[in-house]
């Protein structure tokens, strides 16, 4: 990166991100698009470990609209027409759909090399990047957010976007409770080595009895895996059944409880992805949803900076959007837990609030 070792900030600015990933580089690109000063505050130095992850074919239309389609196509990440489902039943392949041009291909990006395309586009718009800057607590005058300190020192700013993840660091900071969906689910994930003869050649989930398990390749030979094992198994996941897999980096785990932090905007700030609602990886389309989150908050506060509407109504917007996109995920991801066989006694279903 180039401003990678930038650890200090002494400007005030219209918008500062805290948060390095999709949500809070699609934002920064945006803002910076709209011709606002922006700083970007990230706890870690790049490159560093994410899941793979199997992108929608639609992403490709967000990807240009954010100036990164030819980047990512130049990455030469793998590209598949669909993925193979066992879900309960016998195996079968799910195409994501064609046109004229031939089929609809998806994207299986190796993480770290993605998130870092997006942090380059958005240095190269201007954003001020701080890497690594922790952020520790937001500041506010009255009710409003209008900063962060951070171990960089403090950066005022009229909007704080939080693009932290699953640990809600701003809502849980200004004292919002979580809604929780689910019961407490918990999703490991790792990198393995294993023989490509014998490995599937597309990105497949299956469920048993025990839990579903996540595949894809990301290059030859080497492969990402998730899996989450249901409520009431104990202990942790085996390595998935791949012929001679070898791991490349210790195992790990994410609290995946399906929740929701209804106070998604407020005055002064949003909440991006993870920040503002989690769910399992079944819900396939992660990423997507934090690039939207993204350019979506970047909209409502460029018009309100530009004095279009009013901040009332931008924070309103935002919580009513991010609200309906809640209760959609949850009632397909509810339907699609349905549909495993009834005597298997999956209770992912029961409502912890």
């Amino acid at each position: 990166m180039a401003n990678g070792s930038r650890t200090a900030i002494e400007n005030r600015v219209d918008v500062v991100i805290v948060g390095g990933g999709p949500a809070g580089c699609a934002a920064a690109i945006c803002c910076a698009q709209a011709g606002h000063t922006v700083a970007l505050l990230d706890a870690e130095p790049f490159p560093r470990h994410r899941p793979g992850e199997s992108i929608h074919p639609g992403v490709l239309t967000v990807l240009r609209k954010l100036g990164v389609d030819r980047n990512v196509a130049d990455a030469g990440f793998l590209r598949y027409p669909g993925h193979t489902v066992a879900w309960g039943g016998r195996p079968h392949f799910q195409p994501f759909g064609s046109d004229e041009a031939g089929p609809w291909l998806g994207i299986q990006v190796i993480r770290e090399e993605f998130d870092a395309i997006l942090l380059r586009r958005a240095e190269a718009l201007g954003v001020t990047v701080l890497q690594p800057c922790r952020a520790e607590s937001p500041l506010l005058d009255d009710d409003r957010v209008v900063g962060v300190t951070s171990s960089g020192g403090s950066v005022w700013a009229r909007f704080v976007l939080d693009a932290t993840g699953g640990r809600h660091w701003l809502g849980r900071s200004l004292g919002h409770g979580v809604y929780r969906a689910s019961r407490r689910l918990v999703a490991y994930y790792g990198y393995v080595n294993a023989a490509p003869k014998d490995s599937p050649a597309y990105p497949i989930l299956e469920a048993n009895r025990t839990g579903w398990t996540w595949i894809a390749r990301l290059n030859e030979g080497c492969y990402a895996w998730v899996k989450m094992l249901f409520p009431g198994v104990g202990g942790r996941p085996q390595l998935p059944p791949l012929r001679d897999a070898v791991p490349l980096a210790p195992m790990r785990g994410s609290d995946v409880t399906w929740r929701l932090v209804p106070e998604s905007a407020g005055p002064g700030y949003f909440l991006l992805g993870d920040a503002a609602s989690v769910f399992d990886p079944t819900s396939s389309h992660g990423v997507l949803r934090a690039l939207l989150s993204g350019m979506k908050a970047a909209h409502l506060l460029d018009l309100v900076l530009r004095q279009v509407v009013d901040e009332t109504h931008a924070i309103g917007a935002f919580r009513t959007w991010w609200l309906d996109l809640f209760e959609r995920e949850v009632a397909n991801m509810r339907n699609l837990y349905a549909q495993l066989p009834p005597e298997w006694n999956v209770d992912v279903l029961s409502t912890q609030v």
